[in-house]
């Protein structure tokens, strides 16, 4: 398997998660910190997109997202990251780009480790969500990679 096809998969296996999750929290209208959780992940991934394609930041790092909003920035966000990769292609895994973070710190990093940090953030936070759930006494979604695999979500 090529690299740029192992991220592509990293990032099927991120939006099913994350689709995971917002069904899960659909089904039980809670808990606000978890909302809050998911539009942070999803506001994130859109914004370390954005600083791919050097674009300007769309949201606050933290957005007050319902679960609606949270539904359209997934669909919209799925489609983003696989037109992005498509096109990123092989080559460019080792690119470096330089970005301003929220602190107004300018940083260098190569696009694969910013992939794989996306994919990693998203998982951090989803582990938070499935302990927020779980205290407000919900039954969390299950969202590890081998399910994804397992239900035939990932190749």
């Amino acid at each position: 398997m090529s690299m740029i096809a192992h991220y592509q998969r990293l990032f099927v296996y991120d939006n099913w998660a994350n689709r995971e999750v917002l069904t899960a929290m659909e089904s039980v209208k809670g808990p606000e910190q978890s909302l809050q959780l998911l539009a942070h992940i999803l506001s994130a991934e859109r914004l370390w997109l954005e600083r791919l394609l050097h674009q300007d930041q769309t949201y606050p790092v933290w957005p007050e997202f319902t679960i609606q909003q949270c539904e359209l920035a997934l669909q919209e966000l799925a489609g983003r990251w696989r037109t992005y990769l498509a096109d990123l292609g092989e080559h460019g895994l080792a690119e470096t780009i330089q970005y301003k973070n929220t602190k107004g710190e300018t940083w260098t990093s190569a696009k694969q480790d910013i992939l794989m940090h996306v994919v990693m953030h998203s998982a951090y936070h989803r582990g938070q969500i499935a302990s927020n759930m779980r205290a407000a006494g919900f039954t969390p979604a299950y969202t590890d990679f081998i399910q994804a695999v397992r239900q035939g979500s990932i190749e």
